[in-house]
């Protein structure tokens, strides 16, 4: 069986297109995972996307999953609410001066608490600043990323509230598969 899958690509072309959320009440605290850890990469993977089809990644090992972090211009920042993981943004060094936000978004049991917006606002912009950290390379001309029909229903307004323009659009049949968890019977809340 399968499913339309509707994709939608945004970007920003200027560091100033960026219209940042306001932080959330608490203590919210975004930090960068500078260590490459494939175990809390696929913990972060697994807990943000199970309950919206991420499926890609599940069947990388565990070389696969250090290769893809060791990549130079690979960041992963992950938000804690009160010392716990809430979800995280990664981000991907491409040529042309583009990088691609190719993960986002939250653990379902943290979504709704304003940590989203805050937490795309401010990988974002790290995305704008990513080459003060990476030795020899050229500024960010352009962030971009995509969302699908699969994700949270606050993805795309969430997206187009931090400034982002949609400039593609596809529709593809993919197979329907289920939601992979974060584990059979995880309860949201």
């Amino acid at each position: 069986m399968s499913i339309a899958v509707t994709t939608w690509s945004l970007e920003q072309t200027s560091p100033a297109d960026l219209l940042p959320a306001a932080a959330p009440d608490g203590d919210v605290r975004i930090v960068r995972a500078e260590v490459p850890s494939p175990e809390f990469s696929r913990f972060l993977y697994a807990s943000v996307g199970g309950d919206i089809r991420w499926t890609d990644r599940l069947g990388w090992t565990y070389a696969r999953w250090r290769e893809d972090l060791e990549r130079p211009g690979v960041e992963t920042w992950v938000a804690y609410d009160r010392g716990t993981p809430a979800g995280y943004v990664q981000l991907e060094a491409q040529d042309d001066g583009a990088v691609e936000i190719v993960y986002f978004g939250l653990i379902p049991a943290f979504r709704g608490r304003r940590i989203g917006g805050h937490l795309l606002s401010y990988g974002v912009a790290r995305a704008w600043d990513l080459a003060d950290r990476l030795p020899g390379r050229a500024r960010t001309k352009r962030v971009w990323l995509h969302t699908c029909s699969k994700d949270g229903e606050h993805a795309m307004d969430n997206y187009r509230r931090r400034g982002f323009k949609l400039f593609d659009t596809k529709v593809e049949e993919e197979p329907d598969v289920a939601t992979p968890g974060p584990w059979p019977g995880a309860q949201v809340g």
